[in-house]
């Protein structure tokens, strides 16, 4: 390094040539203001996007920052962006000269700084050390191996010229090292021979001067020391670590620990030093000197620390420590190292009374960042034969500092979560993974403990306050995920786990304490009461108490909505799972749920207890119970009736409102709720099954009952796409349902669906048609070929309207009703009803299977011509034989083939994509199928006209003809795909 006062006579010194230098336009700068108007703004980008095309206006940016002409600092940010552009994508357009002059304007840009009356702005220093770190990744290799040399030469220790050279480093950490961008193979055999080279030639001279500056700063300039640091931190990971971890570096960095304002970066930088990859048994010595050291300074001592953000750091680093020490333990047993094995696994007991204190700490944060330790500290008691008396000690330590740090604090808000409810949250589910794996170490333990807490706490809830209640009741369900299982059965097998579970779930429904007032613990207690439902089974007469808190002011009816909300949840969860032991109180839950299944109208203006999404769950709960009983047909139909009339009833007067509606607000609610009602009754007939049908249950006419209520708003010229979406969604339901009784109201329906639509209206219909088509099959045949052409003309008509060039919504919505036509066509095809295409007129039948060559071939969508293969090959399987379609076999060599060559040869045709794949997969099923049904005629077709005039060559002719008649269609599969990729070379 030269000294300061050399240096200064050289500054400046430099004369740079700018030939040619372009003047700026001074009126376009005046738009990089951020409070210029629009208009200036839009003339400023416009110029920017003219400045990047231009050949030589980075000249004049050059000239700018080289000179200083500009105050400005949002100009001098513009000349920066200017040339990083030019030197990221035209560099290597530019002339030696020109690249020297890049070269030259950085360094006297950088000479300027040292003597400015005022430093630049941090964000052009960042922009700067950028640029600098672009020149340097282009030509530190070829043209300007003395990079370093260069900036130190003019940086020295001059305060300014110290942050420019740190922040130029991180950047060049950042283009070259920093693992989280992305970079392709060619810029990371690059970034490699680049630090080959540094490592080299100059990473020793860095290493010294990082060390120059923090013995100059240390005492005097905080920032410019912790930056130091941070780049310590950043090139430790690839840089010989013997150049940072010896005694004058360590000690130097030892002592910053003891400086407010540098030990939380000097932390990260040891951290940093600690996680380099290394031997295992040199890793545990460097972490254990550096234990030594640390522990000898009194930073173990945490308790006598209150700083708590050098705290979390600390952490970080004994997280870091202990870690390494793990992974070095786990490879020296891998090595078969035992001695070495069991010195690293002393050094980690060693680490553990500290790490016990750091995740006991009151700070969160401090907590969080030592998990990672335990966790692995628990995985590598997991993996030990017997563990002494010690490790038992410490496995109980880290459950009972878990259990602790579970609880809730008093500032914790819950009726307005934010973000730091969210992290305690997420911080909780850290805690979980500990407790999931002291249960892998020693589930008996686990069970023991948690046994203990919860029965002293829910014994006398009363007393105690809500978070100790709350967290009682949550070690309770998270045992339910920690201790091992087959599908939740911890009340058969284990007696001595089904015995202390079975208590404490007696203790829990039995207590009381679903009367705890605060909503953390009535939440709690529904949550667990439905994680262990199967406990119930075993002590089937707890089930009214229960449902008894789920339906009075302890659950649905709470004052909290957020309480309601989750319960209507959960008592759907639990009727759906134990309805079997419900039989008795079926008609008592069903009357008290009466008031909240009720459709509020929005003009009673009165808040509802239940959301609309809430009653989807208690609409539900209320199918299964009727569904489920054993009551006779007759009873469970007029139960089922009771259910759905007044959502009938309440149907039909909303509806006449709806017509006779001005206000669109009024009509969009209006709607919503007809909507909501259509909805209520699709859930109730979620609880059918194959074993309890509707028609078994004698529900079906209620049911029919609904669709003649719910069909004639498909002719309601108001809010279309609403109320159309609920009864689409209903009538798939009655498909499966009520099976052929449906049948009857489809064509009503889909004629109505037709008028007025759109092309998501469209692509949401054939859903239906398909599902007809599919479960009846030859029944609907008729139904079909009278909607075919309308559906087809609908789909035609959509996809030809006109649409804006960079309207990529619409183009979307046709790519998908294009796909949704083939799926509607492949499913006609596919459920053997040739007829229905088959009997819609030459010319309409022509224009559908041109239709599908154009799927096939002409739009690169590799999910449709997938589809349009699979039709053509059902459709030369139905028709292609001698006995097919008239003039089909014609169609077949005219257009099908050629389809099954031009699709593949197409540049779109993208072979190393999968979903392509698929498509040219079909592709040979489709060739395979025609060969299949004409026999020798296709082979000679082939042989003779069709390849010939592609000018294929002879050979491959008959090579492709050969693997054609293979047996085996993988092989033709396989070949097909290497053929195409040769005749695309």
């Amino acid at each position: 390094m030269q000294k300061q006062g050399r240096r200064e006579q050289v500054l400046l010194e430099r004369t740079v040539i700018y030939t040619s230098a372009v003047a700026m336009d001074e009126q376009a700068l005046l738009g990089l203001n951020p409070n210029a108007d629009a208009s200036f703004r839009q003339r400023a980008l416009a110029y920017f996007e003219e400045l990047k095309i231009s050949q030589d206006a980075w000249q004049g940016c050059a000239e700018a920052l080289a000179k200083g002409l500009y105050s400005d600092d949002h100009v001098k940010f513009f000349c920066f962006q200017v040339l990083e552009h030019q030197i990221k994508f035209k560099y290597s357009e530019l002339t030696a000269g020109q690249q020297q002059l890049v070269r030259e304007t950085l360094m006297t840009w950088l000479q300027a700084q040292l003597i400015s009356v005022q430093p630049e702005k941090t964000f052009i220093r960042n922009k700067a050390a950028q640029v600098f770190a672009l020149v340097f990744i282009t030509e530190y290799l070829t043209k300007w191996p003395k990079f370093f040399f260069d900036i130190l030469s003019v940086a020295g220790l001059n305060p300014r010229g110290v942050d420019l050279y740190l922040r130029i480093l991180m950047a060049i950490d950042a283009e070259v090292v920093d693992r989280d961008i992305v970079h392709s193979s060619e810029e990371t055999r690059r970034n490699t021979l680049i630090k080959d080279t540094m490592r080299e030639q100059c990473i020793p001279n860095l290493v010294e001067s990082w060390y120059q500056i923090l013995q100059t700063y240390q005492h005097s300039n905080s920032e410019l020391t912790c930056q130091c640091l941070e780049v310590v931190g950043a090139f430790v990971s690839w840089i010989d670590l013997n150049l940072i971890a010896n005694e004058r570096f360590v000690n130097m960095l030892l002592s910053h620990m003891s400086v407010e304002v540098l030990r939380e970066e000097a932390c990260d930088c040891l951290l940093e030093i600690i996680n380099k990859g290394m031997d295992p048994v040199d890793k545990t010595k460097l972490v254990e000197s550096l234990c030594q050291v640390l522990q000898t300074a009194g930073f173990f001592n945490i308790e006598q620390e209150e700083d708590v953000d050098f705290l979390a750091r600390f952490s970080k680093l004994v997280n870091g420590m202990g870690q390494s020490l793990v992974i070095s333990w786990t490879k020296l047993v891998k090595l078969g190292d035992m001695k070495n094995a069991q010195e690293t696994l002393q050094a980690i007991q060693a680490k553990v009374p500290l790490m016990l204190q750091l995740l006991v700490h009151e700070d969160d944060d401090i907590s969080l960042n030592i998990i990672g330790f335990c966790y692995d500290y628990l995985h590598v008691l997991k993996q030990l034969t017997v563990l002494t008396d010690q490790q038992k000690t410490n496995v109980e330590a880290i459950m009972l500092a878990v259990m602790k740090k579970l609880t809730y604090d008093d500032e914790y808000n819950f009726e307005n979560e934010g973000e730091d409810e969210a992290m305690f949250v997420e911080y909780r589910k850290q805690l979980k993974l500990l407790l999931d794996r002291i249960a892998q170490v020693s589930p008996e333990l686990l069970l023991e403990a948690v046994c203990r807490v919860f029965n002293a706490t829910v014994q006398n809830w009363q007393s105690l306050p809500f978070m100790e209640v709350e967290v009682a009741i949550r070690l309770l369900y998270m045992l339910g995920e920690a201790l091992p299982t087959t599908h939740g059965a911890h009340f058969s097998g284990d007696v001595t786990k089904a015995t202390v579970l079975q208590e404490m779930m007696r203790l829990l429904v039995n207590s009381g304490v679903s009367e705890y007032r605060h909503t953390s613990v009535i939440l709690e207690f529904f949550e667990t009461v439905v994680r262990y439902d199967k406990y119930f089974i075993v002590e089937p007469q707890h089930i009214p108490n229960v449902l008894m808190a789920f339906l009075d002011h302890r659950g649905l009816r709470h004052t909290s909505p957020k309480v309601r909300s989750r319960t209507s949840y959960l008592f759907s969860r639990f009727v759906k799972s134990l309805h079997k032991f419900m039989n008795a109180y079926i008609e008592d839950i069903l009357n008290r749920l009466q008031d909240l299944l009720e459709l509020s109208p929005p003009e009673n203006g009165l808040p509802a207890l239940l959301t609309r999404d809430d009653q989807l769950f208690i609409f539900e709960a209320a199918g299964v119970l009727i569904v489920n009983s054993e009551y006779p047909a007759e009873r469970k139909q007029a139960l089922m009736r009771n259910l759905l009339a007044p959502l009938m009833d309440n149907f039909k007067i909303l509806l006449n409102k709806l017509l006779g509606e001005q206000d669109e607000e009024r009509q969009a609610t209006l709607a919503d709720c007809l909507n909501h009602a259509v909805g209520f009754a699709s859930r109730t007939s979620k609880a059918f099954s194959n074993k309890q049908t509707v028609r078994q249950c004698g529900c079906s006419e209620v049911y029919l009952d609904c669709l003649r209520t719910f069909l004639p708003a498909l002719s309601c010229h108001l809010q279309k796409e609403v109320l159309r979406s609920g009864i689409r969604t209903f009538l798939h339901r009655m498909i499966i349902c009520l099976e052929e009784e449906v049948l009857p109201f489809i064509p009503t329906a889909s004629e109505h669906m037709l008028k007025d639509c759109e092309a998501k209206d469209l692509q949401e219909f054939i859903p239906l048609i398909n599902q007809i088509t599919a479960k009846f099959k030859t029944q609907v045949s008729p139904f079909l070929q009278q909607i075919f052409m309308p559906l087809v003309q609908a789909i035609f008509e959509m996809l030809s309207r006109p649409a804006e060039e960079n309207d990529q919504t619409a183009a979307m919505d046709k790519q998908m009703l294009r796909r949704s036509y083939f799926v509607f066509l492949q499913t006609v095809a596919g459920s053997g009803m040739n007829e229905v295409i088959g009997n819609q007129g030459v010319e309409n039948i022509e224009r559908i299977l041109f239709t599908i060559i154009q799927g096939a071939v002409d739009f690169p969508d590799p999910i449709a011509q997938k589809t349009c293969f699979i039709i053509l090959s059902k459709l030369v399987e139905l028709w292609g034989g001698k006995d097919g379609l008239v003039g089909f076999a014609d169609f077949t060599y005219k257009h099908i083939v050629p389809a099954c060559f031009m699709a593949p040869l197409k540049p779109t045709f993208d072979l190393s994509d999968a979903q392509t794949v698929l498509a040219l997969s079909e592709c040979a099923v489709t060739l395979k199928t025609i060969h299949l049904k004409r026999g020798p005629e296709c082979i000679q077709y082939l042989q003779q006209e069709y390849l010939p005039s592609l000018q294929v060559a002879p050979e491959i002719i008959q090579e492709f003809c050969q693997a054609l008649q293979q047996p085996d269609s993988k092989i033709f599969k396989n070949y097909l795909k290497v053929f195409f990729q040769r005749a695309k070379v």
